[in-house]
């Protein structure tokens, strides 16, 4: 498909549907659409060109939501834990069944290459299947009574409303791996998605509507983040906020509950190290490193940014990951390239920025380093090596597909430098050597380490951070704790 077919397609989209009826532009507030005072602009990254207009909704509307949230709970609370799986499953396999055109959605708000969008839709209809199954555990405890003729027993009730607030990046699977958790520990939902990428968002609102969600249940509130978000930290009757995004705003965002003390998941900011040692499988590392960096165009919170090779293999490194980086392809995200476009200009600019501030400190660059012909938000995949240790981007989330690279001498050095950072999410570690691979992996200060792989997320394991990449964990039955409050019930029968 060329690029006159693609900006026809992105600005029809609803006639490129099978089903037309997943493009809505309304919020979705208990059982109604509803309109703004105004609306806002979805455009194509790739080329500019107007997706739709999207109910700007204000921060008036965000407490109605939350009124309706609050009103939905009294019964949803208490429903059996077997009709929360049915209906949590039904979501699911609507989102299987509509797959192809919630990927064509996202790639037309958000620019990814068609086949990661398919790819996404598949990990986010999978929070669906695994909260599912995890709405039928028991939620009672027993425990050995310290007391005697007392009995005793734990309880996780739902903490109520919960508001989540999602990313670009990750336009579906955000929304589906926050909002299964707390709909299946009882919790009602407020969601409010990025301006950038609110369809895929009213697309799920639009497939809970036909699956029997109950109203009030999942409610999406479009418009500004500041209004809308800013009107739930402040009410009480939302107890819980996941949240994720950038350090800075989850900081900001932190502060703001601080007054209500809600329950807080906030997934944060990364800056993830790929430490390559001497004794690595170069085949693999270099593949997975392409992987690890390039996925979503590099923007994402596990993208690798700083990568440490060992000395005696940095030169091979250094030429074949540039070899491989120049094949890659770029171009609009349903042409399916390797890479697409950047979300927005501000996303370009800070690529300039960084590759700029390194190549001014001596840095030695072996490929891109520029933006593409294909348009404003297309910026080449870019690898630079002798990256000095003072340069920006060995010290800022650079959300973008710019590698840098540095030599070590010992692990030691690799691992103070990779641990020398404000953020902890993921670290990717290639070694075939056991014990290092063990040192290594108690040593570096991550959430998540990656072992000779890129591929480590899915709805079974916890996903989250250490330091400032975070608070608490999302997926796994982890994934429920923020959205439950443990009661103890002390019990004589006397």
């Amino acid at each position: 498909m060329g690029n006159v077919a693609h900006a026809h397609e992105h600005t029809n989209l609803a006639a490129f549907l099978a089903d037309p009826g997943l493009l809505q532009t309304r919020s979705r507030i208990g059982g109604d659409w509803v309109d703004g005072e105004g609306q806002f602009a979805v455009t194509d990254p790739a080329t500019g060109e107007e997706v739709a207009q999207v109910a700007k909704l204000t921060a008036k509307d965000a407490s109605r939501a939350v009124d309706v949230a609050q009103e939905a709970f009294e019964d949803w609370s208490v429903s059996l834990p077997q009709e929360r799986a049915r209906l949590l499953h039904a979501w699911y396999r609507g989102m299987l069944e509509h797959r192809e055109d919630l990927a064509r959605i996202m790639t037309a708000e958000q620019g990814k290459p068609i086949s990661e969008a398919r790819g996404e839709i598949d990990y986010a209809a999978s929070f669906l299947e695994f909260y599912a199954e995890e709405a039928r555990r028991p939620n009672i405890e027993g425990v050995t009574s310290h007391l005697k003729d007392a009995e005793v027993e734990l309880w996780r009730e739902p903490v109520g409303v919960a508001a989540l607030v999602t990313p670009w990046n990750f336009p579906s699977a955000m929304i589906t791996r926050k909002a299964a958790a707390a709909i299946a520990a009882g919790c009602t939902t407020v969601v409010h998605p990025s301006a950038e990428t609110p369809l895929s968002a009213l697309a799920l609102a639009e497939l809970a509507r036909r699956v029997g969600l109950p109203d009030g249940v999942f409610n999406v509130v479009t418009g500004a983040a500041p209004e809308i978000v800013g009107a739930w930290t402040s009410d009480e009757r939302v107890r819980a906020l996941s949240f994720t995004g950038s350090t800075e705003i989850g900081r900001l965002l932190y502060r703001q509950s601080a007054d209500t003390v809600k329950r807080l998941v906030l997934e944060l900011g990364g800056h993830a190290p790929f430490l390559v040692f001497a004794d690595a499988d170069m085949d693999r590392a270099i593949a997975e490193a392409v992987k690890a960096k390039f996925a979503t165009t590099g923007q994402d919170c596990l993208g690798a940014n700083r990568f440490f090779v060992e000395r005696s293999v940095y030169d091979t490194f250094c030429e074949r990951f540039a070899e491989a980086t120049r094949a890659l392809t770029l171009g609009p995200g349903c042409d399916d390239p390797d890479l697409g476009p950047l979300m927005n200009e501000r996303a370009v600019a800070k690529q300039e920025e960084h590759v700029s501030d390194a190549l001014e400190r001596g840095a030695k660059l072996h490929c891109g380093g520029a933006r593409d012909e294909q348009g404003p938000l297309f910026y080449q995949p870019t690898v630079l090596a002798d990256v000095a240790a003072d340069a920006k981007i060995m010290h800022e989330e650079t959300f973008g597909p710019v590698a840098a690279i540095t030599a070590f001498d010992t692990e030691a050095e690799a691992l103070d430098r990779a641990n020398a950072t404000e953020y902890g999410l993921v670290a990717y570690l290639h070694t075939q050597d056991p014990r290092r691979i063990y040192r290594a992996s108690r040593a570096l200060q991550f959430g998540m380490v990656a072992v000779n792989r890129t591929k480590v997320t899915g709805a079974p394991i916890p996903f989250g951070g250490m330091k400032q990449s975070g608070l608490a964990r999302e997926g796994a039955r982890y994934g429920l704790e923020a959205f439950t409050d443990i009661k103890y019930v002390c019990r004589d029968w006397a």
